[in-house]
């Protein structure tokens, strides 16, 4: 049987963010936030092992700029993206800004 490579604590969170492979124009929302990655939920989807960079931004304008890897993908046609949850799952590779805002989040919504 094998192990669930989720480990990390996750948590139910909804922040928009900007995301891309160069630049973060995209836009999509983040859900299911842990220690160790996201799910963002978008109809624009990149490939597994693609490398992007997400940037939220908190009500209080504090960014949190985050290089990460897709780890899987699920396309959804927009015509069924109100009932079926599309995007991808990635994998933080590295924190460029906001570490510590975005630790401060996850502890939070330990609560």
């Amino acid at each position: 049987m094998g192990i669930d490579q989720r480990e990390a604590q996750r948590f139910r969170k909804r922040l928009q963010l900007r995301y891309g492979e160069v630049d973060p124009t995209r836009i999509g929302f983040a859900e299911d936030l842990s220690a160790t990655g996201v799910f963002i939920r978008s109809s624009l989807i990149s490939p597994p092992n693609t490398v992007l960079l997400v940037e939220l931004t908190t009500l209080d304008r504090e960014v949190i700029r985050i290089k990460a890897r897709v780890m899987w993908a699920k396309k959804v046609p927009l015509n069924m993206a109100h009932r079926i949850k599309g995007g991808m799952g990635v994998h933080f590779i590295k924190f460029e800004a906001g570490e510590d805002v975005y630790r401060r989040i996850c502890h939070s919504l330990k609560r």
